[in-house]
């Protein structure tokens, strides 16, 4: 793991730009409210982006030396550019961190990644979400009791299509009824993703103390110990072989 993880949170700010509601719970975006919590832990050295700048926030230059990205989508996944995914897949596997948050389940990124339509049932009724930590010795359930609760939130639910997750951490119960894998875990490649359910911008969700400790803890997770290389070798033999 490098001595500082270097952390890049990206948002498609938009919302925050038309919704007063929202530009209310994060007046800078949500990207600057993670952002904000993270600058706070040791050894992250945190950057943002957002997808009105230039090269959508993401010039290789940020790419190459992001070490965890954080990305926030949600109605502008189509403007989101083919060229920049194909980046994006490519430090992935050799290496680099994705934590794919709320909407950001339908991102072109997460669904190259995943190889899947990444669809799921919805609703948003303002009820209760109770998040059942199901692997509390994982890495990213640290320092989290048995469940934690958030009191409004919108509904996801099964079916999720994703691949099988390497681990699901966390599921969540609905008030409506439904459930969902609220929290997975996948290796691509050299690099880890995790998938984070919560998050819906019209609720103050990334101000939960609960919240910001899974991001903390699935940003040192995430993290690479190394970068590997993408090569196709052929190599001499080590030995002498006999025919």
């Amino acid at each position: 793991m490098p001595e500082r993880i270097r952390v890049t949170v990206w948002n498609e700010f938009r919302h925050e730009k038309s919704n007063e509601k929202v530009r209310k719970l994060y007046p800078k975006g949500i990207h600057h409210t993670l952002a904000a919590h993270l600058k706070k832990q040791a050894g992250f050295t945190v950057k943002t982006a957002t997808l009105d700048e230039p090269e959508q926030g993401l010039p290789d230059k940020l790419i190459n030396s992001t070490d965890v990205l954080l990305w926030w989508g949600h109605q502008a996944h189509g403007e989101v550019a083919d060229s920049l995914v194909d980046k994006l897949q490519s430090r992935v596997l050799a290496g680099m961190g994705l934590i794919v948050l709320h909407s950001g389940h339908h991102s072109k990124v997460f669904r190259r990644l995943m190889g899947t339509t990444c669809n799921l049932r919805w609703r948003e009724a303002n009820e209760k979400e109770r998040i059942w930590v199901v692997e509390p010795s994982h890495p990213i359930a640290r320092g989290l009791g048995e469940y934690f609760e958030i009191p409004h939130a919108e509904m996801y639910g099964e079916r999720f299509d994703i691949p099988t997750p390497d681990k699901v951490v966390f599921l969540s119960w609905f008030e409506g009824g439904e459930v969902f894998r609220s929290g997975c875990t996948w290796q691509r490649g050299h690099g880890r993703i995790f998938y984070f359910r919560p998050g819906h911008e019209t609720y103050p969700i990334y101000h939960h103390p609960d919240v910001l400790q899974v991001l903390t803890n699935a940003v040192r997770w995430a993290a690479p110990e190394r970068y590997f290389e993408h090569s196709c070798p052929n190599p001499a033999p080590l030995e002498a072989i006999r025919g």
